[in-house]
């Protein structure tokens, strides 16, 4: 009975709240994340058990999420944290324990490493579930492949899901290869190209959408158009649109969205050389400049030379203390496209080709990194062969406008084409 009465209140919130979920025109207005439209959402959280899933980068104003709906008396009684953990301060692929948050007394569940989504026990004493993560709009950044386990979480669970949308900071263009499912990983679930320019909130209706998501979810989740239609289906999750934003929109990020992605450039670089991150080239943790610096000690000594060191960002960086010869390209423009040719330069100039690509001791395909980032063995197979940039951009092309079909059912804001 009180699960069908929640059901039959979340109906009504969604009826209220579809109306906020049509494509937007250009504004030039200031853009507002959804998690600032409190007025929208919060009268729905009033006298429920909340939990929400947060890191440092929810933020209303200059306020985290958590703080702002404790102050409007929301009850939050759980926290669910990602990876770098609730406050942002864990380096990349550091597993971190449940834990208590010090400055609210509120216990954080971490969904990171062994355990990826909320169980039933961690939902007993929950109603209804917020979501606000501030994406980077990268198929391999990790938080896309937590907002599916926690959709699935939620569903499974009979858990009302809010999505507080946030802008994509390159939300502004589509590219890369896309995504091969048999190359499946945490870095990778779905088949989308490495930039697929929509927003948290998006990609969640596609995934949902296109039975995307497990089993058990897709029987549960309604495609989102069905729901409109009638009034017998459930919807299990609501995503609260941003205002002023549409995809020409360069949105600045108001913080760091992860330890080794500090400036908005380093955002803007982060699709093209975390590929680096599949190679035995430091990608520049370390350093001042991550994923903005790469090089090995190898590479000619007349590139530019720097030493990655150990710092709260990175404690154990790769090539540590080692002198590296590579690339800075702090000053390089930001384009509509991913970038092949630092890549490519690097593969042409490393004297041990056969020791360019991290090999797991399997030498499976679909064990190899760099593989799983690329989203399929082809990327590497064509670096391998020499094809320019532009034969291996051509390649990408059917699946691209394939995927850009799909994409447009989605979107809730003004496309950039």
């Amino acid at each position: 009975m009180v699960y069908k009465r929640l059901l039959l209140l979340f109906f009504f919130v969604c009826c209220s709240i579809i109306a906020f979920c049509q494509p937007t025109k250009s504004s030039d207005k200031f853009v507002l994340p959804g998690a600032y439209r409190t007025e929208v959402y919060i009268p729905y959280l009033k006298g429920k058990r909340v939990g929400v899933f947060a890191n440092q980068t929810s933020l209303v104003g200059q306020t985290h999420l958590v703080d702002t709906l404790r102050s409007l008396g929301v009850n939050v009684v759980k926290i669910f944290a990602p990876e770098h953990g609730f406050r942002g301060t864990a380096g990349a692929g550091e597993e971190l324990n449940n834990d208590t948050d010090k400055q609210t007394g509120i216990p954080i569940i971490s969904l990171y490493g062994k355990k990826v989504k909320p169980t039933a026990a961690d939902l007993k004493d929950v109603d209804v579930l917020v979501f606000d993560i501030q994406d980077v709009g990268v198929r391999f950044y990790t938080y896309l492949s937590s907002l599916q386990y926690f959709m699935e979480g939620a569903c499974e669970n009979h858990k009302p899901l809010f999505i507080l949308d946030r802008p994509n900071p390159n939300g502004f263009y589509v590219d890369g290869p896309v995504l091969d499912t048999a190359y499946k990983s945490f870095v990778g679930m779905q088949p989308v190209p490495v930039v697929y320019g929509m927003t948290i909130g998006e990609y969640a209706r596609m995934i949902a959408g296109e039975q995307w998501l497990g089993d058990s979810a897709n029987k549960v989740y309604s495609y989102y158009e069905h729901a409109k239609a009638s009034k017998d289906t459930p919807v299990h999750f609501v995503v609260i649109k941003c205002s002023n934003y549409n995809h020409n929109s360069r949105y600045k990020l108001p913080v760091a969205p992860s330890p080794n992605l500090p400036t908005m450039h380093a955002v803007y670089m982060y699709p093209s050389t975390c590929f680096f991150e599949g190679t035995n080239l430091s990608e520049g943790r370390g350093t001042a400049h991550p994923f903005e610096i790469f090089g090995h000690p190898a590479l000619p000594g007349n590139l530019f030379a720097f030493t990655p060191q150990s710092t709260t960002a990175a404690k154990d960086p790769k090539l540590k203390n080692q002198l590296c010869f590579g690339w800075n390209i702090t000053d390089a423009p930001i384009q509509r496209q991913l970038q092949l040719k630092w890549l490519l330069q690097a593969y042409q100039l490393f004297p041990n080709k056969d020791s360019f690509f991290i090999q797991p001791k399997s030498k499976r395909p679909t064990d190899y990194f760099f593989n799983k980032l690329a989203g399929s063995s082809m990327l590497m197979q064509q670096i391998i062969d020499g094809q320019s940039e532009e034969q291996i951009r051509s390649s990408w092309q059917p699946q691209l406008q394939a995927f850009k079909k799909i994409r447009k059912k989605y979107l809730l804001y003004a496309d950039f084409e």
